[in-house]
């Protein structure tokens, strides 16, 4: 996947979220140029900058590691990457989705701890 493409998803969440460039990199502790470079795909952000933005959009670490190709279906995250990838739904739809699947995951390692 091509940092450009990160890039607009990023975008993307953030215009979703209604939040300029400067609030985002607030929240995320980068700096604004930076996020700026991000989302013109200029630069390709770390993994823990991503986690960093996922956090500020309130997005699944996950998805933000598929969308900049740090994850792939060999990982096991084939869900995320459909979920992450269907063009039919919504941000919202996708993040909800994630949560919920993720939740299911941690109730069952839970559950397969306790037996």
């Amino acid at each position: 996947m091509q940092s450009s493409d990160i890039g607009s998803f990023i975008k993307g969440l953030r215009e979703n979220a209604r939040i300029s460039l400067r609030q985002l990199a607030e929240q995320a502790n980068i700096s604004n140029p930076y996020l700026s470079q991000i989302e013109r795909g200029l630069r390709k952000p770390s993994a823990e900058v991503l986690a960093q933005l996922a956090a500020a959009l309130r997005v699944s670490t996950p998805v933000m590691y598929l969308r900049a190709g740090l994850l792939g279906s060999e990982d096991g995250q084939g869900v995320l990457a459909a979920i992450a990838g269907d063009p039919l739904l919504t941000v919202a739809q996708k993040q909800s989705l994630t949560q919920i699947y993720e939740t299911f995951i941690r109730e069952n390692t839970r559950e397969k701890s306790d037996d």
